[in-house]
């Protein structure tokens, strides 16, 4: 039998997975990331604890085939990561290389948003479609973009960094070094930004009471749950929110012409209420012939979406 380890580097956890030749994951560990400690401490510290789980579930060294790496920032010819923005090493950061000469295994290495849309692709919600855009919306925002069945990288990695086109030249600075990006407006962060400017205006609400008037502790879920038990105010922020995710994803659909769009990530936990309002302002943003077959759906993999998009790297042909 061949295995295959899937990992999914992020900028706190570390999701490490064995899977089998039909991107079934047998077992799974977390270990911390702990970037500070230097890039060798930490894909050590992985290569160890994958040869715990190899070894927990009676799979030898050498029936586990190739790793595959998922990581954040644009990655250039499944090696080398452009920008490691979230770790504390440096950039053109050669991960490929470097998990190569601790393991000794086969490594490619890809954007993690870009194997969550190939995870979705083969195992999830877009499995039988060719031009499918999978969008995660957590603390950020990007699309992992696959046509005709293969993922669309761009020259140096940074296709799909859709959370980067400016919506607003007078808004928010983005960390990208822009000025009013989607993902100051459309994200957990950006959601949270504007229920909290809107409740420094207006206390007479059930969202500030529902933080007792504590805007430090507002999140995303509290704005999607009571615009769930139709609050008003919380409505009204929910729906400023899907009507920039709806001018965003209307270029994409212009540009790309999907057949299913999927929504994945924290804040797609919401559901009913995200799609509702996507679609209520799409048709101002989409040309009508993008929308007339699209399909949506939500991510099916959840959690495991990194995992399995990173071991699809490698068990895909």
């Amino acid at each position: 039998m061949s295995y295959f380890a899937g990992i999914d580097i992020g900028g706190t956890n570390v999701e490490i997975g064995i899977l089998n030749e039909s991107g079934n994951i047998l077992g799974k560990k977390s270990i911390k990331t702990n970037s500070k400690n230097g890039a060798e401490d930490t894909f050590q510290r992985i290569w160890n604890t994958t040869k715990e789980l190899i070894k927990e579930l009676n799979i030898s060294e050498e029936e586990v085939k190739a790793i595959g790496l998922g990581i954040p920032g644009p990655v250039v010819n499944n090696s080398v990561v452009k920008i490691a923005a979230n770790f504390s090493w440096n950039n053109d950061f050669p991960a490929k290389a470097l998990m190569e000469k601790i393991s000794g295994k086969p490594v490619k290495v890809g954007n993690d948003v870009k194997l969550i849309a190939l995870g979705e692709a083969l195992f999830g919600a877009g499995r039988g479609y060719k031009n499918s855009i999978t969008i995660p919306i957590g603390t950020g925002i990007a699309a992992g973009i696959i046509i005709n069945g293969m993922i669309l990288e761009g020259a140096d990695g940074a296709a799909g960094e859709f959370g980067h086109v400016v919506v607003n030249k007078q808004g928010y600075k983005c960390g990208c070094g822009l000025t009013g990006c989607l993902e100051t407006y459309c994200s957990a962060t950006g959601i949270a930004r504007e229920g909290r400017r809107r409740l420094l205006e207006n206390q007479d609400n059930e969202l500030y009471r529902a933080i007792n008037g504590n805007l430090d502790i507002l999140e995303a879920k509290h704005i999607f749950d009571l615009a769930k038990a139709g609050d008003e105010f919380s409505m009204s922020i929910v729906d400023f929110f899907c009507e920039y995710l709806a001018e965003g994803l209307g270029m994409l659909l212009n540009i790309i012409n999907p057949e299913i769009v999927i929504f994945s990530g924290g804040v797609a936990k919401a559901r009913g209420i995200l799609l509702e309002g996507v679609k209520k302002h799409l048709s101002k943003y989409a040309l009508g012939m993008t929308m007339e077959n699209l399909k949506f759906a939500f991510g099916e993999l959840d959690e495991e979406a990194g995992i399995k998009g990173a071991a699809a790297l490698v068990i895909n042909k």
